[in-house]
């Protein structure tokens, strides 16, 4: 009995002994230091991803002026009519900007205009347009996402059944094709329908050049500044959008 007592008040000293011996060390009158903890700021949230779009579109067409061979008379007057239109393409979105490139094939659109008599200048002009663009995406509310965007490329312009009692060419209904410098301001609203897929109305401005008609021995006419105006309804589809970076 007293041999265990003995233990226990041996273990109790021990015990007295180190704590005395660490509070020795401690810095008296104020708690150990220890180091603050790291702050890890979160990576922003980045959606991103390969998408496809197609597009259907209306367009009225208009031009500056044409401009006969010399010494005949240019036809004054000119109109251009309406023309359906149909694009693909593939683009890259992430959070507020999305780059594509977008080809584009056009109808023919009936250009008249007067040159002896009134509409006596024909012709049909056809368009093929590939443009690369760029896109501002403006915020989204209740899934709807208004954006602007502009675009350059190239468009091939068709003059075909061109016909004239007064302007050249006089040797029947040839045809004539070009590439031209092209270009293109947008704007529009984006609504999204399923998780990845929108619904994106718009309007576009397509300027697309200067074309000529077929040639012959008394000449060819020139038609100016081509351009379209055009409402566009189309969908984009996300291949893959990235998952949420935290």
């Amino acid at each position: 009995m007293f041999s265990v007592i003995k233990s226990a008040m041996t273990g109790a000293g021990l015990m007295v002994a180190v704590s005395a011996a660490f509070a020795a060390d401690a810095p008296r009158g104020r708690p150990i230091d220890l180091p603050p903890p790291t702050y890890v700021a979160p990576r922003p949230t980045t959606l991103s991803g390969w998408y496809v779009r197609g597009d259907l579109g209306f367009r009225w067409g208009r031009s500056s002026g044409s401009q006969a061979s010399a010494p005949f008379a240019s036809p004054g007057s000119e109109k251009l009519g309406q023309s359906f239109a149909g694009g693909l393409g593939v683009g890259l979105k992430t959070d507020w900007l999305r780059t594509d490139a977008t080809i584009d094939f056009g109808s023919p659109m009936k250009y008249q205009a007067t040159t002896a008599a009134p509409n006596d200048t024909t012709a049909k002009v056809s368009s093929i347009t590939a443009l690369f663009n760029g896109y501002l995406d403006l915020g989204s509310w209740y899934g709807a996402t208004p954006y602007i965007g502009a675009g350059a490329g190239a468009a091939r312009l068709r003059v075909s059944d061109y016909q004239s009692t007064a302007a050249p060419p006089f040797s029947g209904d040839g045809a004539h094709s070009q590439w031209n410098f092209a270009w293109a301001g947008m704007a529009g609203v984006a609504y999204k329908v399923a998780p990845n897929m929108q619904f994106d109305v718009g309007y576009r401005y397509l300027a697309l050049g200067d074309v000529t008609t077929a040639s012959d021995a008394f000449g060819q006419t020139k038609i100016r500044n081509i351009a379209n105006h055009e409402v566009r309804v189309g969908l984009r589809w996300s291949i893959d959008d990235l998952p949420v970076v935290r």
